[in-house]
């Protein structure tokens, strides 16, 4: 059966990435869609109703959503289907940290970086996502200290991510040891449907 992985991908890749699934496909084939998001999940199923394939089965596994479809079999009906892409915010902070130091003064404000992540878990006050960009992806890719941290967070149910055009600008492409690569689309839909917080 083919897979699609659309985990973590913006509104409406998921749908995007299905579509083109199914395309490849010949009447009666199936396609296993795995999402993490319950909009994704109902727009894919949305999709493939309204395009007449059939949805054989959704299950819920490991923070994750399993979608079985198959192309065909069903009565199609209308052919352009309303998307759903604003996501419901949590009401807690998506931070973008774009930078490894806080302040001018480097030894200080890796100090007081550091401090930041340890007050977070402390206090358990934690956002709903983290997005590293410009020198912040230091702190994912170089900075040890900040790994168990950053995994305990992630391990919370915080979301990580790191800008990947960062990335291969800093050529640290296969440095990445925690959270997800990602591109500036997660950046954007923090900006536009969150409450984003900038740090650096």
């Amino acid at each position: 059966m083919k897979k699609v992985d659309a985990r973590g991908l913006p509104c409406p890749q998921p749908v995007l990435k299905t579509k083109n699934a199914l395309d490849e496909l010949s009447e009666g084939e199936k396609v296993l869609v795995i999402v993490d998001n319950e909009t994704a999940c109902e727009n894919i199923k949305k999709f493939a109703s309204a395009q007449g394939h059939t949805i054989l089965s959704v299950k819920k596994e490991n923070g994750n959503i399993l979608i079985e479809v198959q192309k065909g079999g069903g009565e199609a009906g209308q052919k352009e289907v309303e998307i759903t892409c604003t996501l419901p915010s949590s009401g807690k902070p998506f931070l973008i940290i774009a930078t490894d130091t806080l302040g001018e003064e480097p030894e200080l404000g890796d100090i007081l970086m550091k401090g930041l992540f340890e007050t977070m878990l402390v206090h358990n006050l934690l956002p709903e996502g983290i997005f590293f960009m410009n020198r912040g992806v230091f702190l994912t890719t170089k900075k040890e200290e900040y790994f168990p941290l950053i995994k305990e967070l992630e391990e919370k149910g915080v979301e990580i991510f790191t800008c990947g055009t960062c990335l291969k600008f800093f050529g640290l492409e296969d440095e990445l040891k925690v959270g997800k690569r990602a591109g500036t689309d997660i950046y954007l839909e923090a900006v536009f449907y969150k409450n984003p917080v900038w740090i650096g």
